[in-house]
């Protein structure tokens, strides 16, 4: 039996596309850029499985366009650019890459969270333009965060490894804010569950560790802006939309929070008019899962999630389960 074809839409590191060519004849777009959408189309034709990357809208018209599809492999932990709910109706399993990427956006997270209180892109600017006067009492003042609040919006994996390092490096009180009650976190870490508002005008820095979904889009947004603390950080390394990015450029600009720090955006790769010129934000290019061993161990668990396709077994990141049928 012929082995199926796998469509992958931007290059992936060489071990994953190695591994994946074990189990599929593979076509590789070479281009590493975002795919136009005639090539998208063109791909998914002639494909069974496709391995798309979160720029890639893979929705109702792709799929129709795609008859032989039989799965989805998403190359990211997020899957907001599949229309899943299409996929379910059409027999196809979806599969996404989680875990891996737990760890090193976490420390992006950290990192972000230091860099915009201490002004670190701001002062790098001021020294690479010689504009260093000399030390002085009151120059480029910022905020510490230890024995600060932290409040945690969304205390998945992520969410909980920001909190652990937070507690146990700068001995951050935690606040969070979830569907659910997470009893281990508060046993280990001291967490408080509170509402929204309550986290918001309690916390010193509030990250955002949420998925995209109908209830989260602009979760943050005027309102909830005007309730932060005036010394306040906004950091956001989940997803762009999260945030009313209009609404975001306004508070920093009348400086109704300290900062933010943003590594995703909310029509990115575009940014919302304005917030380049907010010396307050700290902006990143969706660099959380930008290491050489995360990007390719998510490489890595696509190749698992094929392999396990083609052998009819179960699928380990399956997010509409159970449709999953051996490739025939």
């Amino acid at each position: 039996m012929p082995k199926p074809i796998a469509f992958i839409t931007r290059p992936l590191p060489t071990a994953a596309v190695t591994a994946i060519s074990k189990y599929a004849t593979v076509r590789l777009r070479k281009t590493d850029s975002i795919i136009p959408r005639k090539d998208l189309l063109a791909g998914a034709k002639a494909c069974d499985i496709l391995i798309p990357i979160l720029t890639d809208p893979i929705d109702e018209a792709v799929m129709a366009a795609a008859p032989r599809l039989k799965l989805i492999a998403n190359y990211g932990a997020g899957y907001n650019n599949v229309d899943v709910a299409a996929a379910t109706r059409r027999g196809i399993p979806v599969t996404n890459t989680p875990d891996v990427l737990t760890e090193t956006t976490a420390e992006l997270t950290v990192a972000l969270m230091l860099a915009v209180s201490r002004r670190l892109v701001e002062t790098d600017h001021i020294m690479r333009s010689k504009q260093y006067p000399g030390w002085g009492p009151l120059l480029y003042l910022g905020h510490g965060i230890s024995g600060k609040t932290l409040g945690v919006i969304g205390m998945g994996r992520i969410g909980t490894r920001v909190a652990e390092i937070a507690h146990h490096g700068f001995g951050m009180r935690v606040l969070y804010y979830t569907k659910h009650k997470e009893r281990e976190v508060e046993l280990s870490l001291g967490a408080q569950k509170v509402s929204l508002s309550t986290l918001l005008k309690k916390s010193d820095v509030v990250t955002l560790h949420v998925p995209l979904v109908k209830d989260t889009r602009h979760l943050i947004g005027k309102k909830e802006l005007q309730m932060m603390k005036s010394s306040a950080y906004l950091i956001n390394t989940s997803r762009g939309p999260v945030v009313d990015e209009a609404a975001l450029v306004q508070a920093l600009r009348r400086q109704l929070i300290a900062g933010a720090g943003l590594d995703v955006y909310e029509h990115e790769p575009n940014m919302a008019p304005g917030l380049a010129k907010q010396w307050n934000a700290v902006l990143l290019p969706h660099i959380g899962s930008a290491t050489i061993e995360t990007r390719t161990a998510m490489a890595m668990v696509v190749a698992k999630n094929v392999q396990a396709f083609v052998h009819g077994r179960h699928l380990p990141n399956c997010i509409n389960p159970p449709h999953v049928t051996a490739f025939s």
